[in-house]
């Protein structure tokens, strides 16, 4: 009995010393850098269809840079028919969606688009690092996609290209604007750094109201920055102001009132005007078809400026 429990030992140590190697080729893959650049970083963006054409002009001419040709197609798992285009600017880039027939759920709800190097890999680290897959990866056009939400229920899309793109650098990266609540803004700051494997380069405890349109009270304030490109997590009480919390994108120009020119010009309205606080202007715009955007100058300094800050800390 003692030589057969011995062998049966003996066994086992070899079948997980065997699969060892296995289970660390996996851990591995999930902690990839599975991000690719921030141009690569797009905005969705949902009009009606008589709406398509008024946005991109309004767009372009407010930022300049051009449209793909314009597509219809099903970009969703289930049926439906949308156009579909890119619109790329110095400043940043819009997938653009006309819906012809109704949305299915949850598109539409997708704040961005972030290219991966890997599909398969990213969905595992997304997992990994806390992200529910709310859409299971399935085929497009062009290559494969997932719709993750983090804690606190940002919803993003992830995408893989069939064919490599190779799209031009920004010359001003645009910063996703992240709103989330106290309960859940640890959570997500965490698991997002994880897979972003990316840094909170400043945080505020005390922001200034007056940039979430609640002049004379106070806020908690994270920037980010990863291969993915820019975040401002905006950690608030939820009781905001028209419009803030709609702004999903912030656009970074070399000169804030001959863009708000330029965009008043195009059709756009200015919902917010400019403001400054902390070194930085910024103010907020609709453009035709109801999408909307924060627009701010190159900002002299990062307030309350962190480099590298450990994550122990930012949570904090």
């Amino acid at each position: 009995m003692k030589r057969l429990s011995a062998s049966i030992l003996l066994l086992s140590v070899a079948a997980i010393a065997a699969a060892a190697p296995a289970v660390a080729r996996d851990a591995g893959k999930a902690r990839e850098m599975v991000a690719v650049a921030p141009q690569y970083d797009t905005t969705h963006v949902y009009v009606a269809p008589d709406d398509v054409d008024k946005f991109v002009s309004s767009f372009l001419a407010t930022f300049g840079g051009q449209s793909t040709k314009q597509v219809v197609a099903t970009v969703t798992p289930t049926p439906s028919s949308t156009t579909s285009q890119l619109l790329q600017t110095p400043v940043g880039t819009v997938s653009l969606f006309g819906f012809k027939t109704p949305v299915p759920y949850p598109f539409g709800t997708e704040r961005n688009g972030y290219l991966v190097s890997d599909i398969n890999v990213a969905v595992k680290a997304a997992r990994a690092a806390g992200a529910d897959v709310i859409v299971t990866t399935f085929p497009d056009p062009i290559g494969r996609d997932a719709v993750i939400q983090w804690p606190g229920g940002v919803n993003m899309q992830i995408y893989w290209h069939t064919t490599k793109p190779n799209y031009a650098a920004f010359e001003k990266i645009p910063e996703n604007r992240v709103y989330v609540s106290a309960d859940r803004a640890d959570a997500f700051v965490r698991s997002f750094l994880t897979f972003s494997r990316g840094r909170v380069v400043s945080q505020t405890a005390k922001a200034p109201g007056i940039e979430i349109g609640k002049t004379g009270q106070t806020y908690k304030r994270l920037r980010i920055e990863s291969a993915f490109g820019k975040m401002v997590v905006l950690v608030t009480d939820g009781q905001l102001p028209y419009p803030y919390g709609r702004e999903t994108t912030g656009y970074e120009v070399a000169d804030l009132d001959a863009t708000l020119a330029k965009a008043k010009s195009a059709g756009a309205a200015v919902l917010v005007e400019p403001y400054t606080t902390e070194g930085r202007s910024a103010a907020i715009v609709q453009f035709p078809g109801g999408y909307i955007a924060e627009i701010h100058p190159t900002p002299a300094k990062h307030a309350a400026r962190a480099d590298q800050q450990p994550l122990e800390r930012a949570l904090k």
